[in-house]
């Protein structure tokens, strides 16, 4: 992660840029992994939407077959 934070300040734009997708991905990857956690717990998608701070809609679009795509 101290290669990752370095990168973010980096001044050159292709390392700075790389940078970006790296964080993109993960922030992804923690969503799905936080959304399988909240569902497992019993939280609704209205709760989860709330939460991210976007429309239950969209969070129930994104999400709904994730974990149905984990168990398989």
């Amino acid at each position: 992660m101290t290669v990752l934070a370095d990168a973010v300040d980096s001044r050159d734009p292709s390392v700075g840029l790389a940078a970006v997708a790296t964080l993109r991905t993960l922030v992804e990857e923690l969503e799905v992994l936080h959304v399988e956690n909240a569902r497992a717990c019993g939280w609704s998608w209205q709760a989860i939407a709330d939460e991210l701070g976007v429309t239950r809609q969209s969070v129930h679009k994104k999400h709904r077959t994730t974990r149905r795509r984990g168990q398989r």
